[in-house]
Order: structure tokens, then C-alpha cells, then sequence
């Protein structure tokens, strides 16, 4: 389908034209992901809420309550997306937003949602239910006494974490007994996923007086949802620290992280500019080669925010090539896929994007070995308009290659090259870290490139890629 974009605009796809001379590249190294803290061996692929709650004005007969909600989870469990995607999540205000229930727990919105039959009329759909979190209990909750402990909440939780919450003492035991009382309550109503947001180092503080290191909140939620013994998907965020340090406690008791900050266009008329995206695909590149630098396996799936392909450009913001990279790149990345869209109003083209089987076979491969930058003309690893990506090679050398034209810097993408208009794209097998013959195959065209042994490449307009699923020949 993405063929016919490319057609309009007098683009093609190659195994063998002109590319730049490379000098000898760095060596490729392989990196694959491992089982997560949590037991999962795939990223999370579902719906979550903000992109709407944020944009408004994109989806003005969206409203957040559980009639909606369940209005656009319901296309989850529709043909196409049925045993593909199946998280219904809920972002910030499902829950009450200044007090818990007797024991500080964390207590549903009545007004708006009852969770337990939410989580009911999920699963039996085949779906499951996410919710979201901040670390902290309500500062007016300070006098409540932690379930099963004869410990006050002010006792271990002080001060003023910014979000109305108190800063939690992780040393203490009944901190972590607070979070095993959070979890059951979440167990019971029949929770699959949580989403702790505002995690430090990494979170920008967005107006709020964050503590600098909120990393204990990672570790007792983990814990808590072990304890409990209900499996349940652990993302944190936002575009969270990536030094080694951190790195480990991230990928030692979270399912995904955050690579970069919202991804929405807070209270326009679409859901997303192509400069945010650029950003957001800019921090996964730093993202995976921190990565490289410290594992040989990555045992959490990255975060890049949530999926807005599935609209047209009136609703996404996002032009078809680019709607079609955005959903390349999330692919390719082994990412959460996490839809933002407003489900009632997807295209033929974003569902065809969001559902093609072929993109869904590559997204099992990816979900083992993620792509990795590798620069056209040197196989490097730096920020630049016309990039190359591997994943893989798996043992019986099959392969993802993506190329992209990522269009002039906004001032965010850090990449520089300001170059306008279709360009060529090019990768040899030495830019890649690669030898020898590769069935090659056009994956959003649904065509064979036949058999490859020297390079691959495209012509480009800004915005658009190819994606290419390689098998040996």
C-alpha cells in the first residue's frame, strides 16, 4: 500500500543502485532482547489514552470515561487486530487525584469508571487492562496507616514530590508494604499493566518539583507486582536516564522504559508533529547505542510513545510516508506498540499499517533483535538525515534493514543535514556489517527484491523509509 505514496511522488526501491564509497566500518555486534523483569518476551501492543485526552480537539466526540474507553478498546477485538493487540490502558485522571481510601491506597474515579467491571468486560474481549501511576502517596494521606502495618503513611513518606504526593523512604519496609497493598487492590480489580510516570533521574520536572533520584519507585512497584504473583506489565517514564548506573535498575525490574518525552501536540487540532517524531526516533538511536555500549542482551523493550499512524493526516498531523515510517521505525525498534489513535476513525491506510501480517512477522523478529543505527557510507552509529538500520542478523541469518529520509532538522532531531526533497538512500553490506546473499523483500509494497549481495537503496522524499525483511539465500 505504501507503494502507491512512493509511486506518486516517483520514488523507487533498488537492490543495486549508486551508494557513497565507505570506508572499512566498525564491526557489527548483534544485540538481541532477553526475557524482562516481569517474564515477558515481547513488548506491550495495545491502546492507551492521552494522545486523546491531550489533543482534544483531534477527537472531539472522545471523552474519558469507560463508555469511550470501551468504544475504542472494542476495535482491539476486531478482525485485524484481534491476538495482536490487546492492552487497554488508561492514563492519568481514572483514578481520584487528591486522597486514597482508608490505607492510602490509590482508589477509581467513580464518576467516570468502575475498574473491576472495566477489567471484566476487557478480558472477556481477550483484552487487558492498564492503568496509570506516579510514585508518591497523596500528601493528605499522611495519617492513614499502610494495610497490615500499624505504620502511618507520614512516617515513611515526606515532604513534597511535586504531584500533591509525598517522598517515599525505600528503606523502609512498610514503604514496600504500601506498594504490595497498591498492587493487590490492582490485582483484584484485574489490572495487566501499569504505567509509572514521573520516574527521576530522566523525567523533566514539567512544572512539577520532582526529587532527583526516584528510582526506589521502580523497585518497590517491581516487587510489589512479584509479590503479588498476578503478571503484570511494568512501563516507566519519561525519557528516563541512560547512563549505566540507572540503565541496570531500569532493565533489572521494569518490562519498558521511556526513551524520550510525550510524543502528542498538547491541545492542537492533530495528534503529532513530524519535528516531535524526529526527536522521539533521534533519543531511541541514543537510546540503543547506550544499549550496545552496556549489554549484549537488553532484557527491557523500549518506549517510544504511543502509536499515532493509525489516523489520517487530518487527525495525525503526519503525511501517509510518514505515517508509514513512524510505524516502520516503532516496528523496527522491537518498541511498544501502543496506539494513540482514535480507533473510530482509523483509515484504510493506518489500519493496513497497524495490522499488514507481513509488518506483524517482522515485529516477532524485532521483538528478539531491535534495529541499530548504521550510517550510509561508513556503518557508524552518529545523528543524520539519511540513516540506515539493522536488526539482526539472527543466527540463520535473517535481518531487518530500514532506510530513511528523515527530512531537515527541526532543531530537535540533532542531526543536522538540512538537505530538502527526494533523495537517494543507500547502504552497502559493508555499512551494514553484513556479507553475502540476501533474499530481499519490500515489505509495505509486498514485493521481492529479489536476491541482494551488494546493497540495497531508495529514492526518499522527507519523511518516508522502506522496510526490508532479509532472509539468507
Amino acid at each position: 500500500m505504501p507503494r502507491l505514496e512512493l509511486l506518486s511522488l516517483g520514488l523507487a526501491i533498488t537492490g543495486a543502485a549508486a551508494a557513497p564509497a565507505a570506508s572499512a566500518a566498525t564491526p557489527l555486534k548483534v544485540i538481541s532482547y532477553a526475557q524482562t523483569p516481569g517474564g515477558f518476551q515481547s513488548p506491550a501492543r495495545g491502546w492507551n489514552s492521552f494522545a486523546l485526552q491531550a489533543n482534544p480537539n483531534a477527537a472531539p466526540s472522545f471523552k474519558f470515561d469507560q463508555s469511550h474507553v470501551l468504544t475504542q478498546c472494542s476495535v482491539l477485538a476486531s478482525d485485524g487486530f484481534k491476538g495482536n493487540y490487546d492492552y487497554c490502558s488508561l492514563d492519568s485522571g481514572w483514578s481520584v487525584g487528591d486522597h486514597g481510601d482508608d490505607n492510602g491506597r490509590l482508589i477509581y474515579d467513580s464518576s467516570l469508571f468502575d475498574i473491576p467491571t472495566l477489567a471484566s468486560s476487557l478480558h472477556d474481549q481477550g483484552l487487558k487492562l492498564g492503568v496509570y501511576v506516579v510514585p508518591g502517596a497523596f500528601i493528605s494521606d499522611r495519617n492513614k496507616t499502610i494495610l497490615g502495618t500499624d505504620t502511618t503513611i507520614g512516617e515513611v513518606c515526606t515532604g513534597d514530590e511535586g504531584l500533591i504526593r509525598c517522598i517515599f523512604d525505600y528503606t523502609r519496609p512498610e514503604t514496600q508494604q504500601w506498594h504490595n497493598s497498591v498492587v493487590d487492590l490492582f490485582a483484584s480489580w484485574g489490572v495487566d499493566f501499569v504505567k509509572l510516570d514521573f520516574v527521576t533521574p530522566g523525567s523533566p520536572d514539567n512544572g512539577q518539583n520532582l526529587p532527583a533520584d526516584q528510582s526506589g519507585s521502580v523497585v518497590a512497584w517491581h516487587n510489589a507486582i512479584k509479590n503479588n504473583g498476578r503478571q503484570m506489565r511494568l512501563d516507566i517514564s519519561w525519557k528516563l536516564d541512560r547512563t549505566q548506573k540507572y540503565f541496570d535498575i531500569w532493565s533489572a525490574n521494569a518490562d519498558s522504559m521511556r526513551t524520550d518525552q510525550d510524543l502528542n501536540n498538547s491541545g492542537s487540532n492533530v495528534l503529532v508533529a513530524w519535528g516531535t517524531v524526529q526527536r522521539a526516533i533521534e533519543n531511541y538511536r541514543q537510546w540503543i547505542v547506550a544499549g550496545l555500549q552496556f549489554y549484549d542482551q537488553l532484557t527491557i523493550y523500549p518506549d517510544l510513545d504511543n502509536l499515532v499512524s493509525g489516523n489520517p493526516e487530518s487527525i495525525s498531523g503526519l503525511s501517509d510516508g510518514q505515517r508509514t515510517t513512524v510505524t516502520t521505525l516503532w516496528i523496527a525498534a522491537g518498541a511498544n506498540l501502543i496506539i494513540g489513535n482514535d480507533m473510530t476513525t482509523l483509515d484504510d491506510f493506518g489500519k493496513n499499517l497497524l495490522t499488514n501480517p507481513q509488518a506483524l512477522q517482522v515485529a516477532a523478529f524485532t521483538a528478539q533483535y531491535p534495529i541499530q543505527p548504521r550510517n550510509p557510507g561508513s556503518g557508524g552509529q552518529a545523528a543524520t538525515q539519511f540513516q540506515a538500520w539493522i536488526a539482526g542478523p539472527s543466527p540463520s541469518g535473517e535481518a531487518v534493514v530500514v532506510l530513511v529520509n528523515l527530512g531537515p532538522d527541526n532543531g530537535q532531531g540533532g542531526f543536522g543535514t538540512q538537505t530538502r526533497g527526494v533523495q537517494t538512500v543507500s547502504a552497502t553490506w559493508q555499512d551494514l556489517g553484513i556479507s553475502g546473499q540476501y533474499n530481499v523483500q519490500d515489505i509495505w509494497n509486498n514485493k521481492s527484491l529479489g536476491v541482494v549481495s551488494d546493497q540495497v537503496s531508495a529514492q526518499l522524499n522527507e519523511g518516508d523509509s522502506v522496510l526490508l525483511h532479509l532472509t539468507r539465500a
